[in-house]
């Protein structure tokens, strides 16, 4: 996928289905936050690292653009990458792609988020390492 340096692997689960066995609109979030989390786990620590070293992200915003249908075994690929990564706020972006045939992309979308302190949750800088890590990774 052009543009997308990232990507991770999914199989439609029965339990993601609603009873007429087509993914249920809210899964997709769910599959955001798993690309969102295995991209970051390619940084010093990953997700849990930040959070440990005091700075968490809270999501602030949420799109999803619905394309095709997905069903239960389908092979899936979800396209992530980092955008807008200034002072506290960044904001991921998603291609959600069907890989079985025929392989088409199912749904894009995004997530806005804000580095916040972990104890506190206000409003911090996003560390200037990852900060850094995610530029290079991006470039």
């Amino acid at each position: 996928m052009d543009g997308y340096g990232f990507a991770t692997d999914l199989r439609v689960r029965f339990n993601e289905t609603d009873a007429q066995g087509v993914v249920h609109n809210a899964v997709y979030l769910v599959w955001f936050e798993i690309a969102r989390i295995a991209y970051l786990a390619r940084f010093e620590g990953g997700y849990k690292g930040l959070v440990e070293a005091g700075v968490d992200a809270t999501t602030t915003e949420a799109h999803v653009r619905y394309r095709d249908g997905a069903r239960f075994d389908d092979e899936l690929v979800v396209h992530v990458r980092a955008a807008d990564v200034r002072g506290a706020r960044f904001r991921f972006e998603y291609v959600v792609e069907r890989t079985s045939d025929p392989p088409r992309v199912i749904a894009e979308g995004w997530t806005a988020h804000a580095c916040v302190n972990a104890g506190t949750l206000r409003p911090t800088r996003m560390p200037a390492w990852l900060a850094e890590a995610i530029a290079e990774a991006e470039s």
